[in-house]
């Protein structure tokens, strides 16, 4: 009995070592990292310029705050710029003795700003005194007076919020000049220290910032009064608050510790005759390392990688408002994202959001409406040469379907490629840091995870990256995915043949979880379809079987070096059917009509031009392997370049048109 129970613990203890080695599949982190760490891979640099505007003085030391940058130009309210609250044409309507009065706004908010505030009323009705029809603040009322207890609630009103307003009233100090937008089809740059971020996010706490209707169709704003409103769905009501937490600890650590650091926030746009042409590529996708675990997340376990943002098109998603999943969490843990709101318009088809340096300040568990704030974050990411967290966020928008047929369309498939291929595409050419992403746009908006497994693997093929896969808990996934991977390795498939396979199936009824399995049953049924070159029964004669003998009736050419013309003779039997005109050897011709008819019969065919000599000189089956698209041959790859280059400027059907109407004309010609 007593051995039965130590086999069973040798077996389970088995089971869970097996288990433990089995919760990632690839290459592993660190030769990912290639022994050097996740710290160790380029980064952009930091210069002012017309494309890269920087609101601080360079360099940053890291010893104290920057400096703001003070140009000539204030730009505090233009089209061009965020619209300032300290801006004296920031106007404000009052009702003052039975009238309306036009007031400076800004005035307005250091006036009612500078009376004490003790309740969540007292809060709102303050703020309803520089901003007109808000709604009531029902959500930051159950904060402060109910999820909170009585002493939070109390230091709240008597120590952090003075601190927040303090900072909120800094603005025209750390704010000289505008801040540029980022607007649609720009490639523009924008850079900010940390302390100037922790102001616009004061600012946004107690809602300063001028907002229009208009405005806020292509700006989703950076305003709090929708997150302090946002008490209608019940199951979010606690995850509201847990995200106010959130904010409150991030204004507790920048309130007793400016950070000294740079965040730089970048718009990029690749036009659509600048994208790849996937339909060409024959890039081979094995050449790709993957990683690929069902634990850890992005933000936790993609130290120094490239971090994918499951965006909204609207940066930011619903971080202000119910919204709970993947980017409003990051938004939540990294507060300083949140300020893009203010200026990165609305992103279209071939545009991303790359940022650089953000710093975490939360931990949390949960997702949805199990979100929870679990308490503050140390971040001990190391500072890059130019004063910034190593930490870089991609940020990308996939598309909503409605229906989940609809992302198998090609052209629904080369809208995502084109929007990873943009985040993910880098000018950097050396030591690339490789993409830490997951099951991007999977969840509400009803992709396919094994569909967007490939799609990031080919972005990250083209943009020369390694990719680091999370699939959250989904092990199948992850097994899935990796034989998927090591398939196309071993078979040497390219992008071309893949988007071939994907373009196939979306004209198939097939479950959308087919898909891997349909990947690889195309590429067996590819290799048992006949060729061009079994049609013409083009085949390279073996070593064995060749000899090389002088090509007759060949004249040489006046003004040219005489060579000797060669032609290949197979002295292995024919596999076709043979005349009895290849036993004959022409003679004396006879002087009999009749057996001048019966030798013209028999009469041995007029030495042709061979096609191979009027071809560029290359060999024709190498060109009708290419043109059956068998990109896995081995001779193909080596000879490539020589079949391109041999056939630019020269169409090997019309020679071979050519060659037909002349062999119609001999034999016509020729029959008795």
């Amino acid at each position: 009995m007593e051995e039965s129970n130590i086999q069973q613990n040798i077996e389970l203890h088995n089971i869970d070592s097996q288990t433990e080695t089995t919760k990632w599949q690839g290459t592993s982190i660190e030769d990912i990292c290639k022994g050097k760490g996740p710290w160790s891979f380029a980064v952009g640099a930091v210069l002012p310029s017309k494309y890269h505007c920087i609101l601080c003085e360079l360099p940053v030391t890291l010893q104290s705050p920057p400096k703001p940058h003070k140009s000539k130009n204030a730009f505090l309210w233009d089209d061009d710029h965020v619209r300032m609250p300290h801006s004296d044409k920031n106007l404000f309507c009052v009702y003052e003795n039975g009238s309306d009065v036009i007031k400076e706004r800004w005035k307005l908010i250091c006036k009612a700003l500078s009376m004490p505030i003790t309740t969540s009323e007292e809060l709102e009705h303050t703020l309803n005194k520089y901003n007109s029809a808000l709604p009531k603040f029902e959500a930051l009322h159950y904060f402060l007076n109910e999820d909170m207890t009585t002493e939070q609630s109390v230091h709240f009103f008597n120590n952090l919020l003075p601190k927040i307003i303090t900072l909120t009233l800094r603005l025209p100090e750390l704010f000289p000049n505008g801040i540029p937008l980022l607007k649609r089809d720009l490639n523009r740059s924008l850079s900010m220290s940390q302390e100037q971020i922790s102001c616009i996010l004061a600012n946004a706490f107690l809602c300063t910032f001028p907002w229009k209707k208009n405005i806020s169709k292509t700006y989703p704003g950076v305003n709090f009064v929708s997150l302090f409103a946002a008490c209608g769905i019940p199951n979010r009501k606690q995850s509201v608050c847990e995200k106010l937490k959130s904010i409150c600890n991030y204004f507790r650590r920048v309130t007793q510790n400016v950070p000294f650091g740079l965040v730089t926030f970048q718009r990029k746009i690749i036009r659509r005759n600048n994208m790849p042409k996937w339909d060409t590529l024959d890039n081979n996708l094995g050449n790709t390392r993957v990683h690929i675990t069902s634990k850890g997340t992005i933000e936790d376990d993609g130290l120094g990688f490239l971090q994918v943002d499951f965006a909204n098109k609207n940066i930011g998603g619903g971080v202000l408002r119910y919204g709970c999943v993947q980017e409003e969490i990051r938004f939540v843990i990294c507060p300083e994202l949140i300020v893009s709101r203010l200026f990165v318009e609305q992103l279209g088809n071939g545009e991303a959001v790359i940022v650089t340096g953000a710093e975490r300040y939360n931990n949390y568990t949960g997702y949805g409406d199990s979100f929870e704030w679990t308490g503050n974050h140390e971040d001990n990411t190391p500072f890059d040469p130019y004063g910034r967290r190593r930490t870089t966020i991609c940020v990308i928008d996939a598309t909503h379907f409605n229906k989940s047929r609809d992302q198998f369309h090609p052209s629904s498939m080369l809208r995502e490629l084109n929007k990873a291929y943009v985040g993910f595409s880098t000018r950097e050419t050396v030591n690339v840091a490789p993409v830490a992403t997951g099951n991007w746009g999977c969840g509400a908006f009803m992709g396919s995870k094994q569909l967007k497994t490939l799609i990031q693997l080919m972005a990250c093929n083209v943009s020369n990256r390694d990719l680091v896969y999370f699939s959250f808990g989904d092990e199948e996934l992850m097994h899935n995915f990796y034989n998927l991977h090591s398939f196309l390795g071993q078979n040497q498939i390219t992008i071309v043949q893949l988007w071939r396979y994907l373009c196939q199936f979306a004209t198939r009824n097939l479950d959308e979880n087919k898909l891997y399995s349909f990947i690889q049953q195309s590429y067996f049924d590819s290799k048992k379809q006949p060729t061009l070159s079994h049609y013409f029964s083009i085949s390279k004669p073996s070593a064995s079987k060749k000899k090389i003998a002088p090509s007759p009736q060949k004249s040489p050419k006046k003004g040219r070096v005489e060579e000797e013309a060669m032609e290949v003779v197979d002295d292995s039997p024919s596999q076709s059917s043979s005349t009895s005109s290849d036993d004959i050897i022409p003679s004396s011709r006879p002087e009999s009509p009749a057996i001048m008819r019966m030798f013209n019969r028999a009469k041995p065919e007029k030495p042709k031009t061979n096609i191979e000599e009027k071809l560029p000189k290359t060999d024709i089956g190498e060109i009708f392997d290419m043109l059956d698209g068998n990109m896995n041959n081995s001779e193909y790859c080596s000879s490539q370049r020589k079949v391109d280059s041999a056939i630019t400027g020269t169409d090997v059907f019309s020679v071979i048109d050519q060659f037909a109407v002349q062999d119609r004309k001999v034999m016509d010609v020729e029959q008795p």
